[in-house]
């Protein structure tokens, strides 16, 4: 299944840090970590003029919308939410 975004939308995949452990022996909880700030431009909409597929990005910490297709995580943000382009 491919999904294409409308208009000014990017879908970035990336990947969520495995659970951390201190050098405590104390486990991390997911609520407590950040999430990941920096992902790879899947596909984009009609209308993104500053990225392309194939891009690693970095956005905003609490944007975008998250959805799951064949067991894989993708966020779905506006172009004005990223950040910048690592190159």
């Amino acid at each position: 299944m491919k999904i294409r975004p409308l208009k000014d939308r990017v879908v970035l995949k990336y990947s969520e840090e495995e659970v951390e452990k201190t050098s405590g022996g104390i486990y991390v909880p997911d609520v407590a970590k950040e999430k990941p700030q920096k992902g790879t431009v899947e596909a984009v909409g009609s209308e993104v003029k500053e990225v392309k597929a194939g891009n690693t990005v970095l956005f905003d910490k609490y944007s975008g919308s998250k959805v799951k297709i064949n067991d894989t995580e993708y966020l779905i943000v506006k172009e004005e939410d990223l950040l910048g382009i690592i190159e």
